[in-house]
């Protein structure tokens, strides 16, 4: 029996009106995400992992931003034709998104009790003392000690662990059927982001919630992921489950951010390998492969055809005329 497919986007297009001219920050995206399922999406900063995901609530800001094509349907329902007050009724309800600085997305004057209290008043229909009850209960979820006290703390009593975490409770407040989690880890120490992570492991266990994972960590994507969608210069340039994308990687890129990643058995001796160059001007993009200019395997007919989708023998595709495993990077060539 086939996957009940919680959320399908197809050919997704965000765009920004600037002085440089239009930049097409998402180009022609399409994902699916499955019950119960982590999807990762990684790629560097600007590649249009955020994007993507705040185009699907509504939250990009029109203008200077606008959807200029696509569908984003959730349980049938395309949100992005929904107006505003249907989205506000699936926000937090059904879809929930913990966003990357827990200090800016947390209101620094009001408690802890009343973000989460007003969640479940506006979609469970709460009582003062039920929805007091239900947020000491959420904070207790996630590992806050002593939470009938902190629960009436303001943001600036917690550590950044702890925002965070608070930041998971009031997403998790409705029992969504979608979280999407935008860097959940990101300027935490180790320690706290393993926890972070066996705790979002542990609540879609119990709860059945599918992820998306936004995030620049292949270590994440690799503790935490079914799939994995490699994006670049607006588009999805591979996308794999996730023990096919490491042990095999076919798009140069996704190999550069693997070969990237330090490893505790490397040759010290080394250096490090790095994707050269910087991510493309989404206001003027090449002609052919966006990663051309960057690409160690390129050739000829790379600058001036957009490859198309490629599909993996193990499931999945990537966009790239190359095969990796058998060309030569650039600089070895003869």
């Amino acid at each position: 029996m086939e996957e009940q497919k919680l959320l399908q986007v197809d050919d997704l297009r965000v765009e920004f009106r600037t002085d440089e001219g239009i930049v097409r920050a998402v180009n022609g995206v399409s994902f699916d995400l499955a019950a119960g399922e982590t999807l990762g999406i990684v790629g560097e900063s600007g590649s249009g992992k955020s994007v993507t995901n705040l185009a699907m609530l509504g939250l990009i800001p029109q203008p200077p931003g606008r959807i200029s094509s696509g569908t984003a349907l959730y349980r049938g329902e395309d949100l992005l034709t929904a107006n505003a007050k249907r989205l506000s009724q699936i926000r937090g309800r059904h879809i929930a998104m913990i966003f990357q600085d827990p200090m800016t997305a947390l209101n620094p004057f009001l408690t802890v009790e009343e973000q989460l209290t007003e969640v479940t008043r506006l979609h469970l229909g709460h009582s003062h003392d039920e929805a007091i009850a239900h947020a000491i209960k959420m904070l207790e979820q996630v590992g806050i000690t002593g939470a009938e006290k902190r629960v009436f703390d303001y943001p600036h009593q917690f550590s950044g662990g702890m925002r965070q975490r608070v930041m998971i409770a009031l997403a998790l407040s409705c029992n969504p059927d979608i979280l999407i989690a935008d860097e959940p880890s990101t300027a935490l120490d180790v320690t706290i982001q393993a926890q972070i992570l066996d705790l979002m492991k542990q609540l879609q266990k119990d709860h059945g919630t599918a992820i998306i994972m936004i995030t620049h960590d292949l270590g994440v994507v690799a503790n935490i992921c079914h799939r994995v969608l490699v994006m670049y210069g607006g588009k999805i340039v591979e996308r794999a489950d996730v023990d096919s994308l490491f042990a095999n990687p076919r798009h140069p890129y996704t190999l550069g951010l693997l070969e990237s990643v330090p490893r505790w058995d490397a040759d010290l001796s080394k250096k490090l390998k790095v994707v050269p160059g910087q991510p493309p001007d989404l206001a003027h993009l090449p002609a052919g492969c966006s990663f051309y200019p960057r690409c160690s395997y390129r050739e000829v007919r790379c600058e001036q055809s957009v490859p198309p989708a490629f599909e993996r023998p193990e499931g999945g595709d990537f966009a790239c005329f190359i095969d990796v495993d058998s060309v030569k990077p650039v600089e070895e060539r003869t």
